[in-house]
């Protein structure tokens, strides 16, 4: 099967000159499935979709998102299938179950094992969530399209090398994926384009966020903020992803 390439909203993910086109797309992306998942389309209503969703049921984020998002009726449907498929699943985990034997060895452990099934299970439910999983799906479609861009687009390269760069996290998940989406040969380049990008853009918020600590020094009253009025939302995400200014995602009247 082909895979998909994102060039457009990938593009406008760069023209709209955020600190990181991939937070840009973060959030595109999740909106867009929670509007699949609890929007006017009724997906919810749809025995497939909640199939889907009974298997792999949601992380704690996401259902905070969910009830954000206020569908109360969609949210009730989406519960009341989903407890009947998890209460089945912890039946039969009950019935197999078998305390295990400690021995004097585990008891001085300082952390418990991990080897209690009851647990397990527990812990690969909380793992498991149907937003989640198809929105890295698509994420990784999206790194795809980037370096197929990179590679092949001479206008989309110049603009990320005199773009704002990307937040640590999606820089992270960046380098990782060059590793495997571009060609030895073209490797160094792009890390030569990429460290200057990213030490240049860390130091102007760096300077941003110093300037605001500044501004409250009664001496610059009167002073221009420059750059720095959202400091703190546009620092937050450059370390660490996101828009911590956001409110929540609700359902469109």
């Amino acid at each position: 099967m082909n895979e998909q390439l994102y060039t457009i909203p990938l593009n406008d993910a760069v023209n709209a000159n955020d600190e990181c086109p991939f937070c840009y797309i973060e959030r595109s992306v999740e909106q867009d499935l929670l509007d699949f998942v609890l929007g006017s389309g009724s997906s919810y209503m749809e025995a497939d979709i909640r199939e889907m969703t009974d298997k792999a049921g949601f992380c704690r984020q996401h259902f905070q998102k969910m009830f954000d998002y206020g569908n109360t009726l969609g949210n009730a449907w989406i519960l009341k299938t989903h407890y009947k498929k998890v209460i089945g699943e912890m039946k039969k985990e009950f019935a197999g179950f078998k305390p295990a034997k400690t021995s004097i060895k585990d008891k001085l452990k300082k952390t418990p094992g991990s080897g209690n099934a009851i647990g397990m299970w527990v812990r690969k439910k909380e793992e498991s969530c149907y937003i989640c999983r198809h929105f890295k799906d698509t994420y990784a479609r999206y790194m795809d399209t980037f370096f197929y861009l990179w590679e092949q687009d001479d206008e989309f390269r110049r603009k990320i090398k005199e773009g704002k760069g990307f937040c640590l996290h999606h820089f992270g998940d960046l380098c990782e994926a060059a590793d495997g989406r571009l060609p030895n040969r073209d490797k160094e380049d792009f890390y030569s384009a990429m460290f200057p990008l990213m030490e240049r853009n860390m130091e102007r918020l760096s300077e941003d966020v110093s300037w605001m600590v500044e501004k409250f020094d009664y001496r610059n009253k009167d002073a221009d903020w420059k750059n720095s009025k959202d400091a703190i939302q546009r620092g937050m995400q450059k370390l660490k992803g996101g828009y911590p200014a956001d409110g929540p995602y609700k359902m469109s009247k």
